[in-house]
């Protein structure tokens, strides 16, 4: 029986793509399967995207069976963070002053470093391995990567056209060819930047089949049905919080989590809210306003889910999909809350005339609610309070209905119950919570710079359930239905 293994380690995100519907097993940190060493048991295995290199010091068991299984030949195929498991090292010190290394495996000779990239792409193929054989036409998927600079000596399998890097456009073309795949020698070893390219061109995965001799594709499916059923049956990895399975909205509800600027955890926030829903058995699709995805990777480690084409909402002419196209695949889904993360301030983009630009103007396309927030750390309490007044009723102006307020990051609850009735008494919101500061001992809480899923998500979950009503916040969420953009001049005229 042909079996395809799936690594399910911490600091991954197994249920981010199906991988082609392939994993038949799942391999933990103890590189086993039934109790077998894998490099004994598998034909071959995908290792996933994530955190790994974050999260792990590279000792682990799997790892080894890894190195086992190049030395036989058998393909070993890794996805952005598996790619850099297994190539010689990595640069993780996006911000910092001096590189911060960490060693690779050495099966592919190339090096990582920081370069900014989150697109859907085209790539250019180059047919040096068994994997690219015979695609004679770009592939599919996308990008979402921190540390996705590619140099090396190793075969190359694939350039990447990408039209932003670093947060800014790479030319007046819009498009820029980079280094996202490479090989081994043997060409047996393959790692890539592109997340979907199993789920995306059918000719990669045949190839995949062809190479390990697959002949039961059913049996194959079948098994993958129950990967996916373990993987969806606890949030997050090792966490032993088993999911409910249950539906429990008829239609989605939809919820954006907007605030007063960059900083103020809206990704914590997110994330939190997304597992403890997820704890409570709903089905919780996350969303982000712009191209930036990277923001809700946190949220999909703890629910499992996909990384979806509409995860990321235009604005202008950064994201994937359009608002109105958005709202209509997801209200005939069978997802029961959808969490949208804003982008800055609700506000920031607004008066730019390329419609829309800004969260503000996606919440009112489609008469979302918000939970808006702010963080405290760098005015304080009182200032934070004074802003979120005015950011409230300027949305209440432009119609968004805002439910519910958060300040973030309070160091002083006497200080939040004295803001609690100017916030009150100054504008039409009613529910007022608070979420204290997280107390940092180590690194890889930095969203967009370090992050360690593992532990950043479980401080977000716990954090969130202690500060929060999550009943009453998901009772926030309401059913939309996409109704116009609003134009630029109607927008103007409101502001002045």
């Amino acid at each position: 029986m042909t079996r395809i293994g799936l690594a399910y380690i911490k600091g991954a995100v197994p249920g981010f793509e199906d991988f082609g519907n392939l994993p038949t097993d799942i391999v933990k940190e103890n590189g086993l399967v039934n109790g077998n060493r894998a490099s004994e048991e598998l034909d071959a295995l995908i290792i996933p995207g994530g955190t790994l290199i974050e999260s792990n010091d590279i000792n682990m068991e799997l790892n080894k069976e890894i190195l086992k299984m190049a030395k036989m030949g058998k393909p070993l195929i890794g996805i952005c963070a598996g790619f850099q498991l297994m190539s010689n090292q990595i640069d993780i010190g996006r911000k910092s002053e001096v590189p911060i290394v960490k060693e690779g495996l050495g099966l592919i000779d190339v090096e990582f470093s920081p370069l900014i990239t989150s697109d859907r792409v085209k790539a250019k193929v180059f047919d040096n391995s068994f994997l690219t054989k015979n695609q004679t036409e770009d592939v599919n998927g996308f990008h979402t990567h921190t540390y996705g600079k590619v140099v090396g000596d190793a075969k190359p399998l694939f350039y990447s056209k990408v039209q932003r890097m670093n947060y800014g456009d790479t030319n007046e073309a819009g498009d820029y060819n980079i280094f996202s795949g490479a090989c081994n020698d043997d060409g047996n070893v393959i790692g890539t930047m592109i997340h979907n390219i199993l789920d995306e061109n059918p000719i990669i995965v045949e190839n995949l089949l062809n190479q390990i001799d697959a002949k039961n594709l059913e049996e194959i499916y079948n098994r993958n049905l129950e990967v996916k059923k373990h993987i969806q049956s606890e949030v997050g990895i090792g966490s032993g919080i088993k999911i409910p399975q249950r539906k429990i909205n008829e239609k989605p509800k939809f919820l954006m989590i907007g605030s007063n600027g960059s900083d103020s955890g809206k990704t914590f926030i997110l994330t939190g809210l997304a597992g403890a829903l997820r704890k409570r058995g709903y089905k919780v699709a996350l969303l982000k306003v712009g191209p930036d995805v990277r923001d809700i990777i946190p949220g999909l480690y703890l629910t499992k889910d996909r990384m979806n084409e509409f995860s990321s909402i235009k604005i202008g002419h950064l994201g994937w999909s359009d608002i109105e196209s958005t709202i209509a695949k997801l209200n005939s889904s069978d997802y029961d809350i959808v969490l949208i993360e804003g982008v800055m301030s609700v506000f920031t983009g607004l008066l730019n005339e390329k419609v829309p630009f800004s969260a503000a103007e996606i919440a009112m396309s489609s008469n979302i609610p918000m939970l808006l927030m702010s963080g405290v750390n760098k005015g304080g309490i009182e200032t934070a309070a004074i802003d979120l007044v005015a950011h409230a009723n300027m949305l209440e102006k432009f119609g968004v209905n805002v439910k519910g307020i958060v300040l973030n990051k309070v160091y002083n609850e006497d200080i939040f119950d004295n803001v609690v009735p100017y916030i009150q008494k100054n504008s039409t919101v009613e529910n007022i919570f608070s979420v204290g500061k997280l107390k940092l001992k180590t690194r890889g809480f930095t969203p967009e710079i370090e992050i360690r899923y593992d532990l950043f998500t479980k401080a977000a979950m716990d954090l969130v359930e202690e500060s929060l009503d999550i009943d009453k916040i998901a009772d926030m969420a309401s059913e939309v239905k996409f109704n116009r953009i609003i134009p630029f001049e109607e927008i103007k005229d409101k502001v002045i």
